[in-house]
């Protein structure tokens, strides 16, 4: 099993909106990292950070699990779509997504600021100067170490 940490910027999809649908296709990464990592290293039943970013409190709000392989980005073929890229085509599809299910939410938001405060989760992604993936990964032990915190 890997371990992950995917960002959502709360009024655009919340760990309350994971809750409310149960699994969602995490649809509109335009990162080749982000990408490759959804589309070569994710496998189902991975483990998954829920974090919200751009708001007052960020931080991880939840866990969701992954609940499907990858599979082409229809949104990339959508002309009138955000996500449209027309180098992207059904024959030939350069983005791909990844279902999400819903697991937990937490009682308390884990935040980056007391994320940034632990030693012992000083080589995590979310912490490194000019990050900016939305889909990053995690170190079992960090995993488990934010799961601590969450109380």
């Amino acid at each position: 099993m890997k371990y992950w940490l995917i960002k959502s910027e709360p009024d655009a999809f919340s760990i309350d909106d994971m809750e409310a649908v149960g699994t969602e296709s995490w649809d509109g990464v335009r990162n080749y990292q982000a990408r490759n990592f959804m589309r070569d290293e994710m496998e189902i039943g991975d483990r998954v950070l829920f974090y919200h970013s751009s708001c007052k409190v960020p931080g991880v709000v939840g866990i969701v699990q992954v609940a499907s392989r990858p599979y082409p980005d229809h949104t990339a073929w959508d002309e009138r779509g955000k996500y449209y890229d027309p180098k992207s085509t059904e024959e030939n599809p350069r983005w791909v997504m990844v279902d999400f299910e819903f697991v937990e939410k937490f009682d308390e938001v884990v935040s980056l600021e007391a994320i940034k405060a632990e030693e012992a989760l000083a080589e995590m992604y979310i912490r490194r100067k000019g990050n900016r993936l939305s889909i990053t990964p995690v170190e079992a032990a960090h995993f488990e170490y934010i799961l601590a915190m969450r109380g």
